[in-house]
């Protein structure tokens, strides 16, 4: 997949990217342990109807029985028969700062997962893979817990005011600053809460009459605010820019379902890093096609702010481009910053816009102080403006771990996706049984790891992520390899056979993206 990188020349880089393909094998047995666990559903719920098994899951009340129920759908099957099997992997209650190690409560389950009990022991210093910590600013001590904790001081914890009130504090107007200068744009605006930045700020941009374009693995918050918007959504397959095309001609050469006038605005939708895939946009074309068919860019750097670029400015840098030709530059500090929140950065008029019509700038509480005070302290740092370099070498050290802990994992046999700068490294498990024991049998070995399964991924495409962190020194990556591999042996998860699915339909075209004269 290398023709992609001499693409019209977009490309300043390398871009090493794959996928590899699902063993047939492999496939067949994921869909028939599934089946299997669906037929022993059925048989239990059949039981727990006649009063032979416990019926522990929650049930309407006698006087009830006739109302329509408030929920039934395949997923509360799911829980109750599949999800309740390994539900000891989710959740996990820790009491430590979520640095590199972490400190986790022992519980155990005495009625097989659904309800638990604390033993009050403490399991000390599992080393940490799964947190967002990307830069590893998640600390108890150093510069940005003394300088959040002097803010706690001075302006306490709460504001209890919006921003439109009485909750705009000086240190937010440092941070949006800050923020702006960071990203390269001319203003910025910051959120309380990184979901809400885009759940209630898509519907600020567009309306009916309107056409959103959505990667299909866009992030729940990106389709929750297309939902709300009342635009229309069209979806386009991952990062597959012949897909992405074909949606921009068809919506510009047919225009609006039955009234065929033009779309008042055509926005895309993507993300930086996938946070489920470990791959990274394809953002040189995307601008390309934005600029060729006149339509606005939404591009969510949640995981890749902090984690990509030389100097972590996230994607844009990444690939040497101009942030002016993204519309909107949202993000999240909740990742590389080890905070709270989220940010939309771009052009002085959207972000006025925005202070005005956004439903989380209107009606939700301001950001907490000592949060606003981590922020400023660790972009601060990012930049070098602290006087130190220790920014800098955070983002080249993650750049160093990922790299290294991505090829250790290849080498080892196992199925890795995504892009090999990413910092969210999915490693494929495929079969519903190996989802628990994998994550049991890591904690068991002081290894903190995120499991997931369906919904949050394809039925059949259940895996481990990984998070890597600059915190994480190469001797506690030579301890999580050296336990991956021994675990990966134990529940046979080497399904690599090297060989890689292409990403496109058709070679590319070096002609397709060529910006028009006007």
């Amino acid at each position: 997949i290398n023709h992609i990188v001499h693409n019209g020349g977009l490309y300043k880089r390398p871009f090493n990217e794959a996928f590899e393909e699902t063993p047939m094998l492999v496939a067949v047995l994921t869909y028939v342990g599934y089946g299997v666990l669906t037929l022993f559903g059925y048989l239990r719920d059949f039981m727990r109807q006649w009063k032979i098994e416990k019926c522990q899951n929650a049930t309407e009340r006698e006087e009830q029985k006739d109302f329509v129920p408030l929920y039934q759908d395949f997923e509360n099957f799911y829980n109750r028969n599949l999800y309740m099997r390994i539900r000891d992997s989710w959740n996990r209650p820790i009491c430590s700062v979520p640095g590199a190690k972490v400190d986790m409560m022992e519980r155990v389950s005495h009625d097989y997962n659904w309800t638990f009990t604390y033993t009050g022991r403490v399991i000390k210093d599992i080393i940490n893979m799964g947190s967002y910590n990307y830069l590893g600013f998640a600390q108890k001590t150093g510069a940005c817990q003394e300088a959040a904790a002097k803010v706690l001081s001075q302006y306490g914890a709460g504001v209890c005011s919006t921003r439109q009130e009485m909750g705009n504090l000086d240190k937010h107007e440092e941070l949006e600053k800050l923020v702006a200068r960071f990203l390269g744009v001319e203003s910025a605006m910051a959120y309380g809460m990184g979901f809400a930045t885009n759940s209630m700020n898509i519907p600020a941009l567009v309306g009916k009459g309107c056409l959103i374009l959505s990667d299909e693995l866009n992030h729940a918050s990106l389709v929750l605010g297309a939902r709300l918007s009342g635009a229309t959504i069209r979806i386009f397959k991952h990062n597959n820019m012949q897909s992405l095309e074909k949606l921009l001609k068809d919506a510009i050469v047919h225009g609006q379902p039955r009234t065929r006038r033009p779309w008042k605005k055509i926005l895309i939708l993507v993300e930086g890093i996938y946070s489920m895939e470990g791959s990274i946009v394809r953002l040189p074309e995307v601008i390309a096609l934005k600029k060729k068919y006149k339509s606005y860019l939404y591009l969510d750097e949640a995981h890749s702010i902090g984690a990509l670029g030389p100097s972590g400015r996230g994607v844009v840098e990444y690939f040497g481009l101009n942030p002016e030709d993204v519309d909107v530059m949202m993000g999240t500090f909740t990742k590389s910053f080890g905070a709270a929140g989220g940010y939309i950065g771009g052009k002085k008029e959207l972000i006025d816009y925005l202070r005005t019509y956004s439903h989380s700038a209107a009606y939700a509480t301001s950001m907490s102080p000592p949060v606003v005070e981590q922020i400023i302290t660790s972009v601060k740092c990012i930049m070098g403006e602290d006087g130190t370099t220790i920014g800098r070498a955070r983002v080249q050290q993650l750049a160093e771990n990922t790299r290294y802990f991505r090829r250790r994992l290849k080498e080892m046999g196992f199925i890795i996706y995504g892009n090999e700068d990413s910092p969210v490294v999915p490693l494929m498990l495929y079969m519903p049984a190996k989802i628990g024991a994998f994550g049991r049998e890591m904690l068991k070995r002081n290894i903190g790891v995120v499991v997931v399964g369906f919904p949050a991924t394809p039925i059949i495409e259940s895996r481990a992520r990984f998070c890597l962190s600059a915190a994480h020194t190469k001797e506690m990556l030579d301890t999580a390899l050296k336990e991956i591999n021994e675990v990966g042996d134990l529940l046979q998860l080497k399904y690599s056979r090297r060989r890689l699915v292409p990403l496109l339909d058709r070679p590319f075209d070096e002609t397709t993206y060529e910006e028009t004269e006007d």
